[in-house]
C-alpha cells in the first residue's frame, strides 16, 4: 500500500519546514521529534485512503533547516510550525498524532492554537517535569548531553536508553549508534541531544489550559512500555487531565515498527 505524497518546503520566520501530504479527506497530522516524517510512512500510507495525511521533518532534522542550526528547539516553536503548515495546507481543524517529542509538540499546539486541532493523541511524552523524580531526570538529561558533546555518543545514547528505562543490549546500542553513520544522521544526532532534548524534557505543560480546552486529548501508551519513562510520564498526565489512558500496539515507537497493527487502533480514537 503506498501513496504517492505530495512534497513542499515551507518557509518560516527563521527556516525551512519540508512537509508531506497524502491522500484526501479530514486532516490527520502524524509528528515526531526527533523523528522525521520518514518514521510515519508506513501509518500515513494507510490513513491517506480516507484522510489528508501531513507529515513533516521536525525544525533542525533533516530536510527541515533552520536559518541558525545552533537555534534551540522549543516545544512553542515547533507548536507555532504545526499551526504554520496546517493553515498552510488549509484542511484544519486536525487531528494530532504525535509521539514522544511530538507529543509534547502537539500538547502545545493545543495550549497555543486550540481552535486548530480537533483532536490530539499524545502518544508517550517524556514529561519529565510531571514526576516525582523529576530532579534527577534532569541531571541525567545534562549527564546525557554532556556525554555526547563530549563526543563519545554511543556513551550518550546508552545512557538516555538508562534514563528512558528503555532495556537495549550494550552490544545493540554500538551496533545501531555506533556503526557508520551518514553525514545527515550525525548532524540529526548532534542536534537532538545539543538543541532539543533539553527543551522537551524540561517542557512544563499548562495543565489549566489542556482542561479548558475544546479539544479533545487522548493520551496513548505502547502495551510494551511498561515500566519505562515515558509510561510514567503519559500516566501522570492522564490523572492530571482526568482521563484513562489508551494502550496502543507496540512499544514507544509501535506506529513505525507494525504501522498495520497500529492503525486500526488509532482510527479507533480519530474522530468520526
Amino acid at each position: 500500500m503506498t501513496n504517492v505524497p505530495t512534497t513542499g518546503l515551507l518557509r518560516v520566520p527563521d527556516g525551512r519546514l519540508h512537509y508531506e501530504v497524502r491522500g484526501r479527506g479530514p486532516l490527520v497530522v502524524l509528528v515526531g521529534a526527533p523523528m522525521d516524517a520518514r518514521s510515519f510512512e508506513g501509518l500515513a500510507d494507510r490513513l491517506a485512503v480516507d484522510h489528508a495525511v501531513l507529515t513533516t521533518d521536525p525544525r533542525g532534522i533533516n530536510r527541515s533547516p533552520l536559518d541558525d542550526p545552533e537555534q534551540d528547539s522549543t516545544p512553542e516553536l515547533r507548536a507555532d510550525d504545526l499551526a504554520r503548515l496546517i493553515a498552510h495546507v488549509g484542511e484544519g481543524p486536525a487531528a494530532v498524532f504525535g509521539s514522544s517529542g511530538g507529543a509534547v509538540s502537539a500538547l502545545a499546539l493545543v495550549q497555543a492554537r486550540p481552535d486548530l486541532v480537533s483532536t490530539v493523541v499524545a502518544h508517550e511524552p517524556p514529561l519529565c517535569e510531571l514526576l516525582p523524580d523529576r530532579e534527577q531526570l534532569r541531571a541525567s538529561t545534562e549527564d546525557v548531553i554532556a556525554t555526547h558533546l563530549s563526543g563519545d555518543h554511543v556513551g550518550g545514547w546508552r545512557k538516555f536508553l538508562a534514563m528512558a528505562n528503555i532495556d537495549m543490549p550494550p552490544e545493540v546500542v554500538g551496533e545501531i549508534f555506533g556503526a557508520e553513520r551518514d553525514e545527515q544522521q550525525i548532524a540529526d544526532d548532534h542536534y537532538q541531544h545539543a538543541h532539543m532534548l533539553r527543551a522537551t524534557g524540561h517542557w512544563v505543560p499548562d495543565l489549566k489550559a489542556l482542561r479548558a480546552a475544546p479539544t479533545r486529548i487522548v493520551v496513548g501508551i505502547g502495551e510494551e512500555s511498561g515500566g519505562q519513562l515515558c509510561e510514567r510520564a503519559s500516566k501522570a498526565l492522564a490523572a492530571e487531565l482526568g482521563v484513562d489512558p489508551v494502550l496502543f500496539p507496540g512499544d514507544h515507537i509501535g506506529f513505525a515498527h507494525d504501522p498495520a497493527a497500529f492503525e486500526p487502533r488509532l482510527r479507533e480514537v480519530l474522530p468520526n
